[in-house]
């Protein structure tokens, strides 16, 4: 069996066990890692496999928050609310992929910069939809087949379910024909459409998607806090989300999930140091990005490598072997 798969059972054992020894607060925290894991997956298939550079991901996490919250509102049930949070993020996404037509890396990233701008605005000054700075609540977490999942326990394994599905999704695609066209887009776009690659097409497509994985996320988002504003889609969540995928490792299936780990819990870890935790937080990103620029997942690659390379050299026969 592959180590990667050994570790996918360990990690999902611990998954199912971990919630039981913690309290509430812990049981949230990890239940919040798993709704950024979803975020950062869809940002993941946009920029490590497609390779277009997208600072808009906390937009399409508060799309997909706000549409919940409001449908919720309204009385609507949840599972109603999380497609439509989907269809309302994949559309704008396919949208806001046309520009990567005519623009590439850092004149995207401004691009995406203005949207997310743009919608927190939105989120902001349309008091009549969104409350404004004052925010929605009056929702609560959705009854699913009889089962209230207002216990912070039964929210969690409610939200684990739907992480794995939608991570077994995201595996299909990366290692269905799409994801080999993601990959070749990445690469090099004029290689790409003289293999017959649809580069319009793909593009388009690895926005819409990677938006879509935004808004499932933030539908999560929403009756997991039971409370939204602005302030939780802005830039800086954008960053966030961009910071798990690099340190994760940008174009690893994993590394948006561990690069997640890492970001929502190192710093829940560290607070026993008081007002030094951010510091200390920030100085070991820099470190981890200075030596280890292809991520947590680049380190294991090249470790392997090397052990595979070490592991031949030692087979390979002597001279006097020879004839």
């Amino acid at each position: 069996m592959r180590p990667v798969v050994i570790a996918g059972l360990i990690a999902l054992g611990l998954l199912v066990i971990l919630p039981f020894g913690l309290k509430s607060y812990g049981i949230y925290v990890l239940t919040l890692w798993m709704v950024y894991s979803i975020a950062a997956m869809g940002l993941n298939l946009t920029l490590g496999y497609a390779g277009q550079v997208s600072l808009a991901q906390a937009a399409f996490l508060g799309i997909g928050a706000y549409t919940t919250a409001i449908m919720l509102k309204a009385g609507y049930p949840f599972f109603a609310a999380f497609g439509v949070s989907a269809g309302l993020a994949f559309c704008i996404g396919l949208v806001l992929g046309y520009p990567a037509l005519r623009v590439q890396h850092h004149f995207l990233a401004f691009v995406t910069l203005g949207f997310n701008a743009l919608v927190w605005l939105v989120f902001r000054n349309e008091e009549w939809l969104t409350g404004g700075t004052y925010g929605l609540m009056g929702f609560s977490r959705p009854t699913i087949l009889g089962v209230d999942t207002s216990n912070q326990v039964v929210f969690y394994f409610f939200s684990l379910g739907i992480f794995l599905l939608l991570a077994f999704v995201l595996w299909w695609i990366v290692r269905s024909p799409w994801g080999r066209a993601f990959q070749a887009l990445r690469e090099n776009p004029i290689r790409a459409n003289s293999l017959g690659v649809d580069v319009r097409r793909m593009t388009l497509l690895a926005f819409a998607i990677g938006s879509a994985y935004g808004g499932m996320a933030g539908s999560l988002f929403a009756p997991l806090v039971e409370f939204i504003d602005p302030h939780s889609f802005t830039l800086d969540t954008s960053l966030m989300l961009l910071l798990m995928v690099i340190i994760g490792g940008s174009g690893k299936f994993f590394g948006p999930i561990l690069g997640a780990l890492l970001v929502v819990l190192l710093p829940e870890g560290l607070r026993f140091t008081e007002g030094l935790y951010l510091i200390i937080y920030a100085g070991l990103v820099i470190v981890l990005m200075v030596f280890c620029p292809s991520g947590l997942l680049g380190v294991y690659d090249r470790l392997s490598a090397a052990v595979r390379i070490r592991l031949a050299g030692r087979q390979e026969p002597s001279g006097g072997d020879v004839p």
